[in-house]
Formats: structure tokens, C-alpha cells, sequence
């Protein structure tokens, strides 16, 4: 470990995810371990550049492991964006004497954060905190595991009225640029199809796989739609259904941001806190401009510009699975 950086400061950026507390825990006690001071950010880059920072300690982070959202708060800043805003954010850092920062969230948060890194050289660490699990260089990120078990209860509650009315569900789910959230709920609560931004969705295919689970006596007709589909909004493609089969009552259910909130799975919760103590570790260590994830059971250092600018790729296998159990 070095010795060059005295006092850390952490924040948490963009959407909020299941997991965050956890990790603001990590890193402050891992700062607390290791006599090294520690600041909290308030709402993000928001409140790096308006002086919103308090020194927090090992207490302060007491009874927060198992809530969600962020008690940092979180934002998303225009400001920051801005290269005068970055000035003030820097000299606030300056102010406080804060030598490297942690930043939890996702492509922007950490879009932000490297751009900050080469203007002023400040070190950075980001933990990526985002439901969707898109960012390379992790296969989980912070609040996706949590986020996937809420839409898997939600979808199996709908199962129940599905099967007593025969009506088909289409249930949309986060996911504007993936369909992270959407295939993995999907083959855990045995849809019988699933629209997402990745692939191609013609109608045509959609009406077969529904026929066919049909033909094939299934009890319910059950549809994961992520939001960022190709095919289009989910009220226009259960208009169509409609017209397709209108001899079957067909209801859409957005799970919106209801996906965000709720306590972090255990999954989570333990992410959350290997990649906290990863990730002032790392500084100590003299290491900058990486995101910590964790790939193949171990931690993982990738580049915040590849992380940025590379794209994280749905599980083939999954794919073939969910094709493989939908029949």
C-alpha cells in the first residue's frame, strides 16, 4: 500500500441501484481500516461542484447495508458536463484536500469521472452501480441481481391471473439499450417469449412462439418486452396481438421504476462490498481510471474508457436456453 493518498471521497451518480449502500459501507470502512480519511458526496457531481461533502467515519454508515437507494442521494449534473463546472468540482476537492475519489454508477457517472481524471489528474475508482448490468468489464454489476428477483416475483404473481382469466400478459421491463434485465427474468419465470434491444423481433416470430405455446397446451401466455425493444412500445405490440387473437383478453403491466427499489439481494450485498474494499485498495495500491467488477469469481480491473466505450454482450448460452425451455 502507498501512502500518497491521505483522504478519499466517494459518491454515487446517475440512477440509483439496489447495492449502493452497501458499497458507500466498503468504502468508507475500508478508508477507516486503513487510517485514511473519507468524505461523502451529496448528490453526486451535483454536490462535488456546490461544496455539498461531509467527513464521514466508520459509525456513519451504520444500519445501511441492507437498504436500497443511496443515502448519498444521486443525480444526474448538466453542470459537470461542462468544463467550468469540472473547475469547480476541482476546486472543492481541493478545498477538502481530497487526494483520489470513488464513483458509483454507471456509463455516465464514469464518462464523467475520466474526463475528470485527465483534466486535473485527480485518481479515480468507479463501481459500477447501475440495474441494467451493461458496462464491460463485469459480469455483474450493483443492483441487476436485485432488480432481476423483483421482476421475477412481480412476473410470477401475474402468472397467477394470467392462468385464471387466459389472458396474455406483456410485461415490460427496464432496459433502454439491453436486455439484460429482460432475458434473464424471462428464463427464471418461464416466459414464452421475449423482446430485446439486441435482436431483431419481427411480429411474424412473435405470433409463431404464441401459437405455438398454444398448440403446445401452455396454461399462460407470459411476454417480457424490454423498453428499448426494436419492435416497438409495448401498448403498440399488444394492439396488435390484439388483432391477431381476439379471442384472448391481452393486458400490458409496466414494472417501471418499481425494478429500482427494495432491499439489495444477497448477491448484491456482497459485490458491493468486495468491490468497496477493491476499490480503495487499488488507489492505495497506485492504481487510477479502472472500474473494479468482478469476472470469473475474481476482481476485475478494466479501463473506465473501455468500460465506457466497449459493450457488455447477453449470454448466448442463456439466449439458446431460453429458446430451448420456452416450448
Amino acid at each position: 500500500m502507498t501512502n500518497s493518498i491521505k483522504t478519499l471521497a466517494v459518491l454515487t451518480s446517475g440512477g440509483d441501484s439496489p447495492g449502493m449502500n452497501a458499497a458507500i459501507r466498503a468504502v468508507v470502512r475500508t478508508c477507516s481500516f486503513y487510517n485514511k480519511e473519507v468524505f461523502g458526496v451529496y448528490e453526486g457531481y451535483k454536490g462535488l461542484i456546490e461544496d455539498r461533502i461531509e467527513k464521514l467515519n466508520a459509525r456513519s454508515v451504520k444500519n445501511i447495508l441492507n437498504r436500497g437507494g443511496t443515502f448519498l442521494k444521486s443525480s444526474r449534473s448538466e453542470e459537470f458536463r461542462t468544463a467550468e463546472g469540472r473547475k469547480k468540482a476541482f476546486e472543492n476537492v481541493k478545498k477538502h484536500k481530497i487526494d483520489a475519489l470513488v464513483l458509483i454508477g454507471g456509463n455516465g457517472t464514469f464518462t464523467g469521472a475520466h474526463i475528470f481524471y485527465e483534466e486535473y489528474g485527480i485518481p479515480v475508482i468507479g463501481i459500477p452501480g447501475t440495474i441494467d448490468n451493461d458496462l464491460y468489464g463485469t459480469d455483474y454489476t450493483l443492483g441487476f441481481d436485485s432488480a432481476t428477483n423483483v421482476v421475477v416475483d412481480c412476473i410470477d404473481k401475474i402468472r397467477d391471473t394470467a392462468e385464471s382469466h387466459n389472458r396474455m400478459f406483456l410485461i415490460e421491463v427496464m432496459g433502454r439499450d439491453s436486455g439484460f434485465i429482460a432475458l434473464r427474468s424471462a428464463v427464471a419465470s418461464g416466459a414464452i417469449d421475449v423482446i430485446l434491444p439486441e435482436e431483431e423481433s419481427p411480429m411474424e416470430v412473435l405470433i409463431t412462439e404464441i401459437t405455438k405455446g398454444a398448440t403446445n397446451q401452455k396454461t399462460h401466455k407470459l411476454i417480457v418486452v424490454a423498453e428499448g425493444n426494436k419492435l416497438g412500445d409495448t401498448f403498440s405490440i399488444a394492439n396488435e396481438l390484439s388483432k391477431e387473437f381476439p379471442q384472448i383478453e391481452t393486458k400490458v403491466t409496466i414494472l417501471g421504476h418499481l425494478q429500482r427499489g427494495g432491499a439489495p439481494s444477497c448477491l448484491d450485498r456482497i459485490l458491493a462490498s468486495e468491490l468497496g474494499v477493491a476499490a480503495v485498495e487499488s488507489l492505495l495500491e497506485g492504481k487510477t481510471d479502472l472500474m473494479v467488477g468482478r469476472q470469473n469469481k475474481k476482481v476485475s480491473y478494466t479501463p473506465l474508457e473501455e468500460s465506457i466505450t466497449k459493450k457488455a454482450a447477453l449470454d448466448p448460452e442463456l439466449l439458446r436456453i431460453r429458446k430451448i425451455l420456452s416450448i
